[in-house]
């Protein structure tokens, strides 16, 4: 039944050669496009394309509510997590600019939020659960819920590949969030607190001490359960849009499409999915590095160099969005340069 450990796809090495040997015939110095090359060249690959492309990008936000609200850890109230959902799909987001600035797919689930049940155009809701329980004081969510979680995850990179998804982004909405990765980065890499927590939506000294003291008291409290157990680490601490995440994040590489991972959130769900699967990892590439504290140990970890670093700290997929737009640049760049053959440029050095 445990589907997330079965086996990913893997690169095209033949796709991937053929792009590096493009790259050696296109009128420029070699590596003088750098991370744009490696780019081309590691889409060719995922993709097993000699023009590699991401004419349609799907992005998925995934929404979920913390019980750990109820140690006043956010500058805003849980409500907001619902207003979002219907501001993402009236066009009034950030991440609903992007998407219509890249023609994408944009995909709005609401994965278990606090209040009434209510219908939203657009907005999917299964309601796993009205959020997840407070993981200062016990498990944030259920095995059987984390799991529910990650399916929904799973479903909507089946719903993007049978669409024909080029790329795949996934983000997050969900007041508190950043308190909860926070808490599974400090599990997954038996670090303090101190280390990996930031301000968030912009909380004050005073809250921010508060919320290092919350979650080092979180991750003691659940340490035994844990162990070494990304999943049990995730079902401790993390929330039902986080593990949403890790379930997608899985299934594009177990089916073959190349995603973006946004922000300190995302990275977080990125780092419990290639725990538990590691050769997730290959599919991966890292949208930007935001201003939140703890971000960039986190990519460190990963062994990730992000696209971007312009100290974005919104969420809801803003950075790997932003993204989008180098990587078909850099896709533009090797499908349509010319080669020194084609532009009669002499390629050596005399």
């Amino acid at each position: 039944m445990s589907w997330w450990l079965e086996a990913c796809q893997q690169p095209n090495d033949a796709a991937k050669q053929r792009a590096e040997a493009r790259q050696l015939q296109l009128t420029k110095p070699t590596g003088s496009l750098s991370e744009l090359e490696h780019i081309a060249i590691l889409l060719a690959s995922l993709q097993n394309k000699d023009q590699p492309n991401i004419q349609a990008p799907w992005i998925s936000i995934f929404a979920g509510d913390h019980g750990v609200m109820e140690e006043n850890i956010s500058a805003y109230p849980q409500a907001v997590t619902r207003q979002m959902l219907l501001n993402f799909t009236t066009g009034g987001a950030c991440i609903s600019v992007i998407a219509k600035e890249y023609a994408a797919t944009l995909q709005v689930i609401d994965c278990g939020t606090v209040g009434d049940a209510y219908q939203y155009p657009n907005v999917e809701t299964h309601c796993i659960a009205p959020g997840t329980a407070n993981f200062a004081q016990q498990l944030a969510m259920t095995e059987a819920q984390c799991i529910s979680a990650m399916e929904l995850g799973q479903q909507s990179v089946e719903r993007a590949v049978q669409e024909h998804a080029s790329i795949y982004v996934a983000g997050e909405m969900g007041i508190g969030n950043t308190c909860s990765a926070s808490a599974l980065a400090c599990m997954l890499l038996n670090e303090a607190a101190e280390q990996l927590t930031g301000v968030g939506t912009g909380i004050r000294a005073e809250q921010l001490a508060h919320k290092k003291q919350v979650i080092d008291r979180a991750v003691a409290l659940h340490r035994e359960y844990v162990q070494q157990d990304a999943f049990k680490a995730l079902c401790a601490v993390g929330g039902l849009e986080i593990a949403a995440m890790v379930g997608a994040y899985i299934r594009c590489a177990q089916l073959g499409l190349p995603m973006v991972v946004d922000g300190f959130i995302s990275t977080a769900a990125a780092l419990v999915a290639v725990k538990l699967n590691p050769a997730v990892r290959e599919w991966m590439l890292f949208g930007h590095q935001s201003a939140e504290y703890g971000h960039q140990r986190l990519l460190q970890e990963l062994n990730a160099e992000p696209i971007l670093k312009l100290n974005l700290r919104l969420g809801e997929a803003s950075g790997a969005g932003a993204a989008l737009g180098i990587i078909k640049l850099a896709c533009h760049l090797h499908n349509q340069m010319a080669t020194f053959a084609e532009a009669a440029v002499i390629g050596e050095k005399i």
